[in-house]
């Protein structure tokens, strides 16, 4: 095998093997929406790429990823455990910066032609949450700018929002309301040092 070939084989393992645009560990300062931004650039050609294709606010998904995974691209859901010691599986199938379920994410995959989508990679976890949060606009007539309400959408579903699933959990109420107050603070952060920086 020439060494040619040899090394487009190991480039293309190492690609498929989650190569690229990793994850890597999360941002050092998650309450400052500008140091998340200027210490991972990337991060904001995601939101912004997000933004221009299904309008939905840098702030808006900021706050989400943050209550989702905490910019952590390899999150995934507690396991269950039996008798405390015996592990059951994960309690649900949420990966990556947007915790999306695999039935979802296959779902926008197949919508969207990407077939190559990782929940890991920040651009197409925030793809994947623009495309969901503009579902939920068009279905549920949900402002793009309203984080509370689509963080509700987003975290029970098109059909349990519709129903009000989540007026039965006081503790998700709770979370909504810190989703919105974060999606505010990191707002005002983000245009007290946009321009400064020259993010916006």
């Amino acid at each position: 095998m020439s060494r040619t070939l040899r090394a487009m084989m190991i480039v293309m393992l190492v690609a498929s093997c989650g190569g690229g645009r990793d994850s890597g560990p999360p941002p050092g300062n998650l309450d400052d929406a500008c140091a998340i931004v200027a210490e991972r650039p990337h991060y904001l050609r995601a939101f912004r790429a997000t933004e221009r294709r299904w309008g939905v606010p840098v702030h808006v998904q900021m706050a989400t990823i943050h209550q989702e995974s905490k910019f952590d691209g390899g999150a995934r859901t507690p396991f269950r455990w039996t008798l405390g010691v015996i592990p059951m599986g994960r309690q649900s199938s949420a990966y990556g910066y947007s915790q999306a379920l695999d039935g979802t994410w296959d779902e926008y995959k197949e919508e969207n032609r990407r077939f190559t989508a990782r929940r890991n990679d920040i651009h197409d976890a925030t793809d994947f949450m623009g495309w969901y949060m503009a579902k939920s606009n068009q279905r549920l007539g949900i402002s793009m700018s309203d984080a509370r309400n689509q963080y509700l959408a987003y975290h029970e579903g098109r059909t349990g929002f519709s129903r009000g699933s989540y007026n039965a959990k006081p503790w998700l109420l709770r979370v909504s309301a810190k989703v919105e107050e974060r999606a505010r603070m990191y707002e005002t952060q983000l245009r007290s040092c946009g321009g400064r920086r020259g993010f916006f």
